[in-house]
Formats: C-alpha cells, structure tokens, sequence
C-alpha cells in the first residue's frame, strides 16, 4: 500500500466549472479521491503513513488529456521513408521517451488514434514498466481502399496489417463493403483496441485523396459501430469534408476528429448526437509553420494550406453553438514541430484561435477530453473518482500559456501514483 496523500492550500479548478480557493485534496493509497473540499471541511484519515504536500500559491486540477495523437516514433516530416527505414525497435524506443515527456507536461492520460505501438505501450504503463500517461488505444485504424489509412504510394499487400510483411508500426485493416467491415472492426478489437478508428474522408496526409473526398458508405460505418457498441466500445472518425462529417454522425461515430470543412447540418447533428469534436488545430499549425522544413510531402503541405483558411472559422462557429469540443493535438513525435511534451500548445490555441475563455479552454482539455476517451471516472477532480491530478505553478485558469512551462507543472499524478515532484522538499 502507498502513502496517503494532502495537497493542501492551492486554488483548485475541478475540470468542469468550480473555482475553490485554499482548497484540500485527500488521495487514498487505492489511488482514488478521499475526500476533496476546503481547509476544516475536509475529513482526513488518521493513523495512516501520510504525505502532505503544502501548495499555496500553485493551482490544482485535473490531469491534461489529449484527446487525439499518435505515439509513432517519428522525428522527421518524412512520413515515406522514416515510417519505412527506421526498424520497429526504434520507434518503441522513441515513443517511451514521449510517454516521459508527456508526464513531464502534465498529461495524464492520452489517446492514441491509430497505430500499433500503443496498443504494447498500454500494458507497460499500466504495469508501471513505463512511466507515463494512461492510453486509450485504438489498435489499426479501419479504411477503404483507396482511402486516408490506404497508404497510397505502397503496394496494398503493405499496407494491411492482415497480410504485410513490413516491419512498421503503421499498418491499418483494409476493409470494403459491410461483412469485410465488420470483420476488420472485430479484428481490432481482438487485438485489444479500446475503441474503433475508422475514415469517413480523405485527408492532408494521404497521397490521392482530399479531404473533402467521402469515405465508407453509410452502411459500413453502421456495422462498423455496431461492432464497436456490441463491445462496450465506441467509434472516433477522421472526418475533415462535410458529407464524410454527416455520414459519420449519422451512422453513430461518437467522436470527429479534425472537423475542417464542418457545415450547419454537421454543427446540427453534433449537437443532436451529443459528440464531441476534437479539431486538433495544433497540428495544422505545424504543419503551416514547419512542415516545408521538416520534409512533409509537397501535396500534403498544398492541402493544408488550402484547408487552414476556413478550419478555424468553421470550429469556432461549432463551439459558439455549443458542440462540445476536446483538445487534441495529432501530434506523432519530432524534433522541432509535432513534438510530444509541448500539447498544451491546443489549450492555448482554444483560446487565442477559437476565442474561449481559459476556463473553457480547461474544460476542454480534462473533463470534455475524458468524454472523448470513453472514460468516466478521469477528467474531474471529485470526491471517488481516480486521482489523475496536476499540481500547476502560476494560473492556467487565467492564462493558459502557464501550461506550456514544463517547469511550471510540479506535480503529476496518475491514478494516485505520482509520477512528476518538483515540489521542494515534499519527495
């Protein structure tokens, strides 16, 4: 059994709504919240091997989520050839070391939209082999032929994982029509994926096709996330074009990842359906900013420059209307741009692009983010649930920049177990 744990004194923002000042936190040594409240109000154990961390001065809140992302391994813009000539084992390497940066950063949990690293990674960190953020891991991400996830530019037998020989981490199920659509959902899920992602669009990364290009028909996506729900599990699309967005909603996708070309009747059905958009606006940042010079493909980099002059504005419109929104960068790994450990880089943008308030930006980033996760027990700092809790020097709440500090995040903690102390003498 671990150490019963007091954060006492920070201000407290609770992932939802509520500010409390002068705050107490009791973390269990079963890794949930005690008790949470204000100095006097809260009931502490007695007689129990106790750690007490004093945080005047700090903000306390809940972990940060990154509700979209990629653990690949990736150090370059080159997403032919380095997917392809660095060997398997390198890449593992890499993503463990951004498993560490993302801890460093104050992300708590993150959810990796497609690829096969995490799916192994996901079982270190739960062992506590890996320190790290909790992932929720989609496994190999469902496309049509010709679609975002058919790499274009291979051969098909590469491309899905069913029948490559190639030893990279990138691998999707290629899958026409409903039985073979159903057939590759339940594959993933034998490969232990928490949740199905497939592509109603095409996208910026793919060779062929453009994102305004419709992908599945109605009837794939409908087995597809039938499959998903028989599981207990659910579905997240790649959905930049606005009938793929539509298709997407209409046949039960919970989550939308990218969004660009969003229109009424998708802001309409969002908010009928309840789902949550992840935009990830970060990336395209990025991409804009860096990718020429990191080596991305001359037909990725056409794409994205046509499409980052109405993603903004179409998201914004969503978030004005009250479709709720999750941070998630896309980030897969580099040097310069892409880089796991700087994804606060979405809260700030929430703010400065989409004109929330750092608050809403917050909510975006944890208990919005944990909904976009599947989870229902992360996201909130409230008495029972897990403790995933970051301990903040400085105000997000009023400034979210603070969270681009790593130095600034002096407590990470993980289902009760603490990952990141910087806090002075309180080991």
């Amino acid at each position: 059994m671990g150490k019963l744990v007091v954060i006492r004194g920070a201000k407290l923002f609770d992932g939802r709504e509520r500010i409390l000042e002068n705050s107490v936190v009791v973390v269990s040594p079963s890794g949930r919240i005690y008790d949470v409240g204000t100095e006097g109000s809260v009931e502490i154990p007695s007689n129990v091997d106790t750690l007490e961390i004093h945080a005047k001065g700090f903000t306390l809140m809940p972990g940060l989520i990154d509700a979209h992302m990629h653990l690949s391994g990736l150090r370059t813009g080159d997403v032919i050839k380095e997917p392809l000539l660095t060997p398997y084992e390198t890449l593992v390497a890499r993503s463990i070391k951004d498993l560490e940066a993302l801890a460093n950063a104050g992300f708590t949990t993150v959810v990796d939209a497609g690829g096969l690293i995490a799916l192994g990674l996901k079982v270190a960190v739960e062992e506590g082999t890996i320190r790290g953020p909790r992932i929720v891991a989609a496994g190999p991400p469902l496309s049509q032929t010709f679609g975002h996830g058919d790499v274009h530019y291979l051969p098909l037998e590469y491309v899905d994982l069913r029948t490559s020989k190639l030893s990279n981490a990138f691998k999707g199920l290629i899958c026409d029509g409903v039985e073979e659509c159903r057939k590759a959902a339940r594959y993933a899920l034998r490969m232990g994926a928490d949740f199905i992602k497939i592509f109603t669009t095409g996208g910026v990364m793919s060779q062929r096709d453009r994102p305004e290009h419709t992908q599945f028909t109605l009837d794939e996506i409908r087995a597809i996330v039938y499959e998903a729900q028989a599981a207990g599990r659910f579905v997240h699309a790649h959905a930049e074009g606005a009938r793929g967005i539509v298709n997407a909603l209409v046949g039960g996708v919970k989550v939308i990842a990218h969004a660009d070309m969003i229109d009424e009747e998708g802001v309409e059905l969002a908010l009928e359906k309840d789902a949550v958009v992840v935009p990830t606006l970060a990336v395209s940042e990025h991409i804009v900013m860096y990718g020429r010079e990191l080596g991305l493909p001359e037909w990725a980099m056409e794409k994205e420059a046509e499409l980052i002059k109405y993603h903004v504005e179409n998201v914004r419109r969503a978030y004005r209307r009250g479709v709720k929104l999750a941070t998630g960068t896309d980030f897969w790994g580099g040097e310069k741009a892409f880089r796991h450990g700087d994804n606060a880089f979405e809260v700030v943008l929430f703010v400065e692009r989409l004109g929330m308030s750092p608050i809403e930006a917050l909510r975006s980033a944890t208990s919005i983010a944990a909904e976009a996760a599947g989870l229902k027990e992360v996201g909130t700092i409230e008495k029972g649930k897990i403790a995933d809790l970051i301990l903040v020097e400085g105000d997000p709440t009023t400034d979210v920049r603070t969270l681009l500090s790593k130095d600034k995040i002096k407590l990470v903690m993980r289902d009760g177990k603490i990952l990141k102390n910087l806090m002075s003498g309180q080991q």
